[in-house]
């Protein structure tokens, strides 16, 4: 007896955080020993046993729940979750959830499906395409199976551990000691049917838009297979019983899209006849990161430095690259120019290629110099880095940057693109702008903003004139690092060399 209740409340120490796993076993569970006819004191054998069994399933299943690993650059979660389930073919069902695909991300958006119901799936199959406020990700599977439901659809916000999509598998691929352990098991999906949504299939952000408005999502018809609720059913729904006004092409409007408007209400103009609608949209993806990061970006003091930097000898190196160019898969353009001198120039003020700890009142000069790019896309706004610019020649950074532009046109940035910048150029000239005002990209001390290059007078010693290709640059500064006198002499470095390119032969290594 007293070894028992020793073992019972070790067990209970040990194990507290794990008793309210979200699945039942035939198997009773701490709590009703506790409070069963018995003494806590005075435990059966067949209690005993039957708790050792519950707890050891328990552990394997928390245990199994916590890892997600990365292979090639793709992602799959080993947080799946499997019960047996009546009328699969004695096949179990397996839960895959988003795993979590990075430090800080708490929920990504779903991009697009590369299955769909009923498909054969292979072990590390691409199962969909997901996209943080860091970077797309290709979710793969770490089973063989069929796809028995998608629980979202392309456009919805998926929380890190939420069910994506459910596999039938063969229950040699599911773990022993969870199929012992729920060989008994009710299915959870029924349940959160029956319970939570009255025995109406729908996802969640389909039920949040009918709560949004009032609706008791059981009086929706619909559309989707198997009678699923869609978006447009509880928007026509809503417009059916005068809670909003939808024109009809909004209820067809795809959900796939990047950007999706929610519903509002239409406004018509009793002179032209036309309607014309408030549109709301939901930030994702990188726009959501560029929200945080300029926030932040705000609350640092910031000084700008403008400089004009003529630009012909430059033009002329340019357009003899790309005279001499027997490679049809480079392009020589103006920016890995303005970037290789950008690193020589910071070579000697190391200060601009730093980075500031706050809290601790620390500079962290940094030894390499990764160059950000700001790049605007359909998708917003990124900052892919090209690495360890002071290593690479002229040809490797132009290669590097076609690289990171193909990748963010496409919205395949991987983490390790977009990460580790310690200095960002941002290139509005290829836009248009001749003049911009730049807020830092944290925890970087300096960004610089380029405008286009454009043929101007200029005056000569004698006073004659003569046309000039020139460059206004604008320096944003970090000034708790950074004081005006040594960005000025930075950007008098990086003129000298951008002005004379020839000079940078003195610097190769």
């Amino acid at each position: 007896m007293m070894i028992a209740r020793r073992l019972w409340h070790k067990r209970a120490l040990v194990n507290g955080g794990r008793w309210l796993f979200p699945y039942t076993s035939s198997a009773p569970s701490p709590a009703a020993v506790h409070s069963s006819h018995h003494s806590p004191f005075r435990v059966s054998s067949s209690d005993l046993v039957a708790f050792s069994t519950a707890a050891s399933a328990w552990f394997c299943l928390a245990d199994q729940r916590r890892i997600a690993c990365n292979v090639n650059g793709r992602w799959f979660s080993s947080e799946a979750v499997a019960h047996v389930a009546a009328g699969v073919n004695g096949n179990g069902i397996v839960d895959v959830p988003l795993a979590q695909t990075g430090e800080g991300i708490a929920e990504c958006e779903l991009l697009k499906w590369f299955v769909q119901e009923g498909d054969q799936v292979d072990e590390f199959q691409p199962l969909c395409e997901v996209q943080s406020d860091k970077a797309t990700i290709e979710i793969t599977s770490r089973y063989q199976g069929k796809v028995s439901r998608l629980l979202y659809v392309p456009g919805d916000i998926v929380k890190v551990g939420e069910i994506l999509l459910k596999m039938a598998v063969e229950e040699s691929q599911v773990p022993k000691q969870i199929c012992e352990s729920l060989e008994n098991t009710k299915s959870l999906d029924s349940e959160l049917n029956t319970h939570n949504i009255g025995g109406v299939l729908s996802t969640p952000p389909v039920r949040s838009l009918a709560k949004q408005y009032d609706i008791d999502i059981n009086e929706v018809c619909g559309t989707g297979k198997d009678g699923r609720v869609l978006r447009a059913d509880v928007l026509k729904y809503a417009a059916q019983k005068g809670i909003i006004e939808v024109p009809s092409a909004s209820l067809s409007a795809s959900p796939e899209k990047a950007l999706g408007g929610k519903e509002t209400c239409a406004h018509a103009s009793a002179e032209s006849g036309w309607n014309y609608e408030d549109k709301t949209v939901t930030l994702r993806g990188f726009q959501r990161r560029m929200v945080t990061s300029m926030s932040m970006a705000a609350k640092v003091p910031h000084f700008h430095y403008v400089e004009d930097i003529k630009c012909n000898a430059l033009v002329e190196l340019k357009n003899s690259f790309q005279s001499n160019n027997t490679d049809s898969n480079v392009k020589h353009t103006f920016l890995p120019l303005l970037v290789k001198t950008l690193s020589v120039a910071m070579s000697k003020y190391p200060l601009m290629n730093s980075s500031f700890n706050e809290e601790l009142l620390e500079v962290i000069l940094k030894g390499s110099h990764n160059i950000g790019i700001a790049m605007a896309t359909p998708y917003g706004l990124v900052v892919p880095i090209i690495k360890n610019v002071q290593s690479l020649s002229i040809l490797e950074i132009t290669k590097e940057l076609s690289r990171l532009q193909q990748l963010a046109l496409e919205n395949k940035l991987k983490p390790e693109d977009i990460s580790g910048g310690t200095i960002t150029l941002s290139n509005i000239g290829a836009i248009g702008g001749k003049y911009g005002s730049p807020l830092l990209n944290l925890p970087e001390v300096a960004i610089i903003a380029i405008g286009r290059i454009q043929k101007v007078p200029r005056f000569a010693d004698d006073g004659s004139v003569y046309p000039a290709s020139v460059m206004t640059v604008n320096i944003g500064a970090d000034h708790r690092v950074l004081d005006g006198a040594t960005v000025a002499r930075f950007c008098n470095e990086w003129k000298q060399f951008i002005e004379n390119p020839e000079l940078l032969m003195l610097r190769m290594r």
